[in-house]
Order: C-alpha cells, then sequence, then structure tokens
C-alpha cells in the first residue's frame, strides 16, 4: 500500500477543502493518505511517503503564500526530483497563472509534476472530480 502525503496551506478553507477531495481519491485508490499542514511538514519527513500532493492557493500577485507555505516549499523543493508530486490550490482572481509558474518552478528544480488541479474558489463539482481524481493518480 502506498502512503500520500497531502501537505497545503490554506487562508479561506478552500484548498483545505480540496486537501480532503485529493486524500480521499488516495484513499479510495487504496492509498494511505494524510492531510498534513505545511507548517508541520518538512524535508526530513519525506522518506516516509511514496507519493506528494502539494496544495497553496493564490497569494498576492499570482504567487505562493510567503509566510509557512513557501519556506516549506524552499525546504522540500530539493529533495523531490524523482519521486511522485502533484500541484493543487485554489484562486480568485485572475486566471490562475500562480500554478503555471509553480509548475515551472517545480520542471525547473528537476520535478517530474504529476499533474495539476486548480479551482476557482470552493472546489466545484469538476473541480472535487479533479482532485480525488488526483489523489488516485498519486496512490
Amino acid at each position: 500500500m502506498s502512503k500520500v502525503a497531502v501537505v497545503f496551506w490554506s487562508g479561506t478553507g478552500n484548498t483545505e477543502a480540496m486537501a480532503e477531495l485529493v486524500a480521499a481519491g488516495a484513499r479510495d485508490a487504496g492509498a494511505e493518505a494524510e492531510v498534513i499542514a505545511c507548517a508541520d511538514f518538512s524535508s526530513s519527513d519525506l522518506d516516509g511517503y511514496d507519493a506528494f500532493a502539494f496544495g497553496c492557493p493564490a497569494m498576492g500577485a499570482e504567487e505562493l503564500e510567503s509566510e509557512e507555505f513557501e519556506p516549506m516549499w524552499d525546504d522540500v523543493e530539493p529533495e523531490l526530483p524523482g519521486r511522485k508530486v502533484a500541484l493543487f490550490g485554489s484562486y480568485d482572481w485572475a486566471d490562475g497563472e500562480w500554478m503555471d509558474l509553480w509548475r515551472e518552478r517545480a520542471e525547473a528544480a528537476g520535478i517530474a509534476v504529476a499533474d495539476t488541479v486548480i479551482a476557482k474558489d470552493y472546489p466545484d463539482e469538476d473541480a472535487s472530480v479533479a482532485c480525488r481524481a488526483l489523489g488516485a493518480a498519486l496512490a
């Protein structure tokens, strides 16, 4: 049985809801999935998992949350090449450019991003299905 870490930061609960859906999809596919706040995760935790879904909403000028999420990401990013990784998050304005920028950053660091999922505000039916599918793909 694979073990999936779903690591997230959420300010309004939208990305947290997505994290729960990703974990549910992984569990439905037979994996063990743990939902973890980014403040409680670091590179020292990576070896305890087979796959990772990282979730962060768009902040400011289409960027990652800078106080908790980005420091955690900076810590784990060098250790993620060769591991199964997916990205997800919510946004409220613009068109979700932050996810494209985040994926480009991850790929430039040598991370093969399996997939990404974004949701405008709270995950609607389509985003919910996509989150569950993302979790299943990591399982």
